[in-house]
């Protein structure tokens, strides 16, 4: 469960998130951010493609993140390998100050990622997946009555959509961060 490069590692059959952190050179903004919708365009059409998402940066900063999701690593492979790609990666030097930060994230990486470290090493995948099937548990209980309560008039999908659009939300920034703090020894067996 350890993160690596974009390249590395071993096959998966989970999904998988590459995390991409560039910085356009002064005055090229509007030119990176055209590249990126077109790369984005490009990468919808191939096998495996979840989604895209890209964070521009906040002002005073320069650093834009995108974050690419596949079905599988062999899926993001054959995406990486894609000429499409290759022809769209080689207008990128042009554009940027220097080398992409690039970190691949797998499975429950996603949720656990932070509990990687070179002192303890990664979590056990088991306790991990109880873990994450816990919270899902318990904030479901939670969070069911109040998509009730707020959207009563909503349809059921509408309804439970919302609900896991906040679920996952507030797992990502409230709940698994401090909790996998909480419980890293108990992750981490001897």
């Amino acid at each position: 469960m350890a993160r690596t490069d974009a390249t590395g590692g071993p096959d998966a059959t989970g999904p998988v998130t590459v995390i991409v952190a560039r910085r356009p050179r002064p005055g090229r903004e509007g030119d990176y951010e055209a590249w990126v919708d077109d790369i984005v365009a490009a990468s919808t059409g191939f096998p495996g493609y979840v989604g895209t998402s890209v964070v521009r940066p906040e002002p005073g900063h320069r650093e834009y993140i995108t974050v690419f999701r596949f079905a599988t690593v062999p899926h993001l492979r054959a995406w990486q390998a894609s000429e499409a790609r290759r022809s769209r990666m080689a207008r990128l030097d042009e554009l940027v100050e220097s080398d992409a930060s690039i970190a691949k994230v797998e499975g429950l990486d996603v949720w656990l990622g932070s509990m990687v470290d070179d002192a303890g090493g990664a979590p056990s995948r088991f306790r991990s997946t109880l873990l994450v099937f816990a919270v899902v548990y318990a904030m479901i209980l939670l969070l069911s009555p109040v998509g009730e309560w707020a959207l009563p008039d909503a349809p059921p999908k509408v309804r439970l959509l919302a609900t896991v659009f906040v679920q996952v939300f507030v797992m990502a920034y409230f709940v698994m961060p401090p909790l996998t703090r909480w419980l890293a020894r108990w992750l981490r067996p001897s």
